[in-house]
């Protein structure tokens, strides 16, 4: 009887720790992805780091976009409704811009 009450434990244990992390996909705008695995609770300024970190990019030049919306560092994936499977678009950037006749 213990034995199935560890068992179950375990079994719920391992079910909230797999629901803990999701898989997310950033894109960059030539296409290029790349995964992380985050927890819900954390918050996505750790990710936007490390991305602009492995691209050799600093942070205030790349913008993060989910459904179009601005993501800021101190949001993390369960207050902006992100789920297991999603894309966040990473954007460069552009300052100007003149329109030519």
């Amino acid at each position: 009887m213990a034995d199935e009450s560890s068992a179950a434990n375990n079994a719920s244990g391992a079910a909230n720790s797999q629901g803990e992390h999701i898989q997310v996909k950033v894109r960059s705008p030539d296409g290029a992805e790349v995964f992380f695995k985050i927890k819900r609770k954390t918050k996505l300024e750790k990710l936007m780091e490390v991305y602009c970190n492995r691209l050799g990019q600093s942070m205030e030049a790349v913008r993060f976009l989910y459904d179009g919306d601005r993501i800021h560092g101190e949001n993390t994936p369960d207050q902006l409704g992100i789920e297991d499977g999603d894309v966040i678009d990473a954007m460069v950037q552009q300052t100007g811009g003149n329109l030519l006749f």
